[in-house]
């Protein structure tokens, strides 16, 4: 029995770079919510995970791909044997004002959104078959992305973050219109609420930042933190600010990561 009412996939014959377009009635989010899906050229049966990776405020499902080249990333490793074969599920948050925070609402639940319909849709309709699922995400995304994995294990494999946020509040520095987003969310823990609250079921994760970032601060607190209540983890900082080119290159970094995981 098919997730969902309607489901609008691409046609190949229009398709380029191995993406595909996905919109999908969410049950979750009660309206239709988009996703980009990068499928490598090989056998469905030879693939061995998928990873959602999640935009940052002001982004949509095509961020990853047209500004951060990340299947052109993920084809490469792959074509080198650096990365198994994986899909990229890129979905839009859901496009609630500057950005949902992938949290529940009162109305919609973009986490719910992230957790059971993504992966539904993209099992339903382009590989009939569960596979091992991890989850990254950028800024905004990666506060959904490690709070979402730590929530989650019998839904992902490993997950990640880069440059994330780690407290709802910090999306005030981004948000037009934040207090408008706090009337509406139905949750606000933070990052190490969550690690915190699943710490006997977590999965392996990392998170990293730039050292000339915006957020570098947060992201040292939680990794002081996370270390100093033994929960193992790994952290790195580079260079590089809240921006795409340090996006673009760290992205790296997860797919190695997930690639370990796929076994």
């Amino acid at each position: 029995m098919p997730h969902f009412f309607t489901v609008e996939l691409s046609d190949p014959r229009f398709e380029s770079d191995h993406l595909r377009l996905i919109t999908v009635k969410s049950p979750a989010l009660h309206k239709r919510a988009d996703i980009t899906v990068f499928v490598p050229d090989v056998p469905v049966t030879e693939l061995k995970g998928m990873v959602i990776l999640l935009h940052g405020v002001y982004g949509s499902h095509w961020a990853w791909t047209l500004k951060g080249g990340v299947h052109q990333t993920a084809e490469r490793l792959i074509n080198e044997g650096s990365l198994p074969p994986m899909l990229l599920v890129m979905p839009s948050d859901g496009l609630f004002a500057d950005g949902s925070g992938y949290v529940p609402h009162v109305s919609e639940d973009y986490e719910k959104w992230i957790v059971e319909d993504v992966p539904n849709v993209v099992t339903e309709q382009l590989t009939g078959r569960p596979l091992p699922i991890f989850i990254t995400g950028l800024s905004m995304g990666g506060y959904g992305a490690l709070r979402l994995g730590a929530k989650h294990p019998d839904t992902f494999r490993a997950f990640s973050g880069h440059s994330s946020v780690t407290e709802l509040n910090q999306l005030s520095q981004f948000a037009e219109d934040f207090d408008g987003l706090l009337s509406v969310v139905q949750t606000q823990e933070s990052v190490l609420e969550a690690i915190l609250q699943h710490k006997a079921t977590l999965l392996p994760f990392r998170f990293d930042c730039g050292s000339e970032d915006i957020l570098i601060e947060p992201n040292r607190q939680l990794h002081q933190a996370l270390a100093e209540h033994g929960i193992d983890h790994q952290y790195d900082e580079f260079s590089g600010g809240h921006e795409w080119p340090y996006w673009e290159e760290h992205v790296v970094d997860s797919l190695l990561f997930f690639g370990r995981f796929c076994a």
